[in-house]
């Protein structure tokens, strides 16, 4: 039996739309967004309420957005894809740059392309910077530099021992807190926008002209977050089944098609690709896919736990008791 939160019962009880953030207008279309780490039953959740209130899903994955990867995306099968329409699914080459930027304005479109519609949107996903693209807005900020981001690359070889980390703490000491020392596309980027602006990135981002938030739609955020045991053990097998399944096949397809562009560097990719390397044999992959798919689904959740008004639950989207409470919470709340 799923344990929900005592507010999440409230709100059941009461019909009240508690996610209905301050500002936004009640008579605005409703919009669902179902997150949570990867392996929570997110798919078989957004299908069910498809299915009972003529939604369309609009997923939030930045892999699944790539033709031809679809095992190490665990991309919702042509099967369930039939089963409702599916939008930001195979919209790029693995070879094309696609950016959160581009998922953003991708995202609205499809938003309120569906509303127009008549139907229910329904936001699936884990990828967290995607999420936050779309309802929060994207800081632009100055242009990249190449010159810039090639040289700090290099000295981050040369000197090693979270270098670039150690420079934005000096430069940028809350925005140092934030971003993990071995990301090193963020601290770049947060480096050249301190460099061009003269300015912290964190005091950048504060400005209100600085993003684009979504308006127009009252979001309600449901948050999966199934007992950690259960989702490691459904983890372990998922990882698993997709070398069972042909990953280093579909990664092989890929790289003879492609070349080893940057998609490839994806988990389970990264790992079916060393195989082909002949760097370690399928059994080290799989287990280190497994690893990875554990500390992914960590940090998902430290994302996730940053977003405003989520009602969580302790349980898995597939499960039949939280389909119920959802599908209760979306008629509620329309």
């Amino acid at each position: 039996m799923a344990v929900v939160s005592h507010k999440f019962n409230l709100a059941l009880s009461s019909g009240l739309v508690a996610s209905v953030s301050a500002g936004q207008n009640q008579a605005a279309p409703l919009a669902v967004l179902i997150l949570g780490p990867t392996g929570s039953g997110k798919t078989a959740l957004s299908l069910a309420l498809a299915e009972k209130f003529s939604g369309e899903v609009i997923s939030c994955d930045s892999v699944a957005v790539y033709r031809g990867m679809d095992l190490g995306s665990a991309k919702p099968s042509k099967e369930e894809q039939a089963r409702a329409p599916h939008h930001l699914i195979d919209v790029a080459d693995p070879d094309q740059p696609f950016t959160a930027g581009d998922y953003s304005r991708l995202a609205r479109q499809a938003l309120h392309e569906i509303i127009d519609r008549g139907h229910l949107p329904i936001v699936t996903g884990g990828t967290g910077l995607y999420l936050r693209a779309l309802t929060e807005g994207l800081f632009a900020g100055p242009t990249r530099q190449t010159e810039l981001r090639d040289r700090l690359r290099r000295s981050e070889e040369r000197h090693g021992n979270n270098w670039l980390h150690r420079i934005l703490k000096r430069l940028d000491p809350d925005s140092a807190a934030r971003i993990h020392a071995n990301d090193q596309p963020k601290l770049i980027r947060a480096i050249e926008v301190c460099l061009a602006t003269r300015a912290p990135l964190s005091a950048t981002l504060a400005t209100e002209s600085a993003r684009d938030p979504l308006t127009g739609f009252r979001l309600l955020r449901i948050g999966l977050n199934p007992p950690r045991a259960a989702l490691y053990d459904r983890l372990n097998h998922r990882a698993e089944a997709m070398f069972m399944n042909g990953l280093v096949d579909e990664t092989q397809s890929l790289l003879t098609r492609y070349g080893p562009v940057k998609a490839l560097d994806s988990l389970g990719y990264r790992q079916a690709m060393s195989v082909l390397k002949r760097e370690i044999h399928q059994i080290e992959a799989i287990r280190q896919c497994q690893q990875g798919h554990r500390n992914y689904a960590k940090r998902q959740m430290t994302w996730f736990r940053r977003e405003p008004e989520v009602h969580w639950l302790s349980a898995f989207g597939d499960d039949a008791s939280t389909i119920a409470q959802v599908t209760d919470k979306v008629a509620s709340s329309r």
